[in-house]
């Protein structure tokens, strides 16, 4: 409760810290909500994207960094492991399955290590994702830097 110069009580809240509490809200939210998974997204489905989101950025930084960055599948752990220009990460993929490569044709046991020099990827590739009844895949174009998601129907 505020008492003005003339002695009037004013309830209430000012202009200014509304905006700052519906900034802070909306700084927490915008923190928290990509954590949670979407409504109805498959797993299969969140993994293809967040793996084509991984190889678009690793292509993109090679050629504008002009360096070479490499991404490593390991199908007994089911891990990708990239390293790039923020460092070396690592991430789960439940449902990789295996790569088709233009050259080594499908490898889906070991490990595969890609490298995205300064001039992109020198091979198309494909990832192949498995879970339950779905399978996926991510396509990779070496040529234009683009990459499709494809979802196989059986």
């Amino acid at each position: 409760m505020r008492i003005s110069g003339t002695g009037n009580c004013n309830k209430g809240f000012t202009l200014l810290e509304l905006a700052v509490v519906i900034f802070l809200v909306s700084i927490m939210l915008a923190l928290a909500l990509p954590s949670f998974p979407v409504i109805g997204e498959s797993r299969i489905k969140s993994d293809a994207k967040r793996l084509s989101s991984i190889l678009r950025y690793l292509n993109d930084s090679a050629v504008s960094a002009k360096e070479t960055f490499s991404l490593k599948a390991d199908f007994r752990e089911k891990t990708i492991m990239h390293k790039g220009p923020d460092g070396e990460k690592k991430e789960t993929f439940d449902s990789i399955s295996s790569v088709e490569l233009q050259s080594k044709g499908r490898v889906s046991e070991g490990e595969l290590i890609i490298f995205f020099g300064p001039m992109g990827a020198s091979e198309a590739f494909s990832f192949i994702l498995r879970d339950n009844d779905k399978t996926m895949t991510v396509s990779f174009n070496p040529l234009s830097g683009r990459v499709k998601i494809i979802q196989n129907e059986k």
